[in-house]
């Protein structure tokens, strides 16, 4: 390979995360091809569509907290603020209420507290395991209040089946040359905040609190607003979510998001993002998302009992951060010099 020819690869291979990215897909292609030898059904179309609208939520958790691990912080609250939009949503919906309404109301509560995470965390200082956590049990308190501490009825009674069914079809059941809906609203949600990440000043601001907060801060980065920033994409993408497994159930379900804000943390350390902060692109956050999907749908599909897919996917991420934390202290370079 001649000189001309290795300085796109060179360039492509030297943006920040993108070695841990393609790695993540490498690392897809040979699970999902491991899998559908043992067993051949992993490769049928049904089995494929089925897999990219149950892979799209993990995209958009995986999403919203990259977004924050990236600036070094973390957010807990996303698995509650999903539980909180579907409930709302749904609860407004029984009432008779308007899809559209309803979202946008679902919406507004979830960006309230993604500004509530992020003052506490960027003007306040307040840890964000703390500060996340605290909301993160607001969320779901308010997830079981709004509907007087039960699950609610479908949401059919309130605006009826063909309303019903159109929200439905739009979130979840309903397809777009040929691809499951659920799969665009990820994809364009991501190509957006992908944008956002590694084309704008926002972006670079990210990236820059993640590195180091003090020199940031010297550079004229206003620490506190980009900090909001990145807790109100959690928000947005957590609601999209409680959205979306609202129209899968087709009903309000307090628990909905249980463990969310983990599974999150997986699919962008999986694809690469440090929780050190500073590092990973959100390429590498859709290939951390396809591979925690993969994993568990191949894992199902040979038979795998639920406890061993928890294990093989712990010992993934836990391995995932190791390789991080190993680089970053640059032991490869010691042992290299050695």
């Amino acid at each position: 390979m001649n000189s001309k020819q290795q300085r796109p690869l060179k360039k492509l291979l030297g943006i920040r995360g993108m070695g841990a990215a393609l790695t993540a897909f490498v690392g897809l292609v040979i699970i999902y091809i491991a899998f559908g030898i043992i067993n051949p059904a992993v490769f049928s179309g049904q089995n494929v569509l089925n897999l990219l609208r149950s892979m799209s939520k993990y995209l958009l958790i995986g999403i919203a907290q990259s977004y924050v691990l990236i600036t070094g912080n973390i957010d807990l609250s996303i698995g509650s603020m999903v539980g909180m939009s579907a409930m709302i949503a749904a609860t407004l919906m029984t009432t008779g209420m308007a899809p559209f309404l309803a979202i946008v109301i679902a919406l507004i509560a979830c960006l309230v507290v993604g500004v509530v995470n992020g003052y506490l965390v960027g003007k306040f200082k307040l840890p964000p395991f703390i500060a996340t956590l605290g909301t993160m049990f607001v969320a779901r308190g308010i997830a079981y209040m709004v509907n007087g501490n039960r699950n609610t009825d479908a949401i059919a009674t309130g605006v009826g089946k063909e309303t019903a069914d159109a929200f439905q079809k739009c979130f979840y059941y309903g397809k777009t040359l040929g691809i499951y809906n659920t799969f665009w609203i990820a994809l364009v949600i991501f190509v957006i905040f992908f944008f956002i990440l590694s084309k704008t000043r926002t972006g670079r601001h990210i990236y820059a609190i993640g590195s180091n907060v003090d020199a940031a801060k010297l550079s004229g980065v206003n620490v506190v607003s980009t900090t909001v920033k990145t807790y109100l994409v959690s928000s947005v993408c957590s609601c999209v979510v409680g959205l979306i497994l609202c129209a899968q159930a087709g009903m309000g379900n307090m628990e909905a998001g249980n463990m969310y804000e983990m599974y999150g943390v997986a699919a962008g350390v999986i694809g690469g993002v440090s929780p050190l902060g500073g590092t990973g692109i959100l390429l590498g956050t859709f290939a951390g998302a396809a591979v925690w999907q993969t994993l568990e749908n191949g894992l199902n599909m040979i038979g795998a009992q639920v406890g061993i897919q928890r294990v093989v996917i712990g010992v993934i991420v836990v391995a995932a951060v190791l390789l991080d934390v190993v680089v970053r202290n640059g032991q490869f370079g010691k042992h290299r010099k050695k």
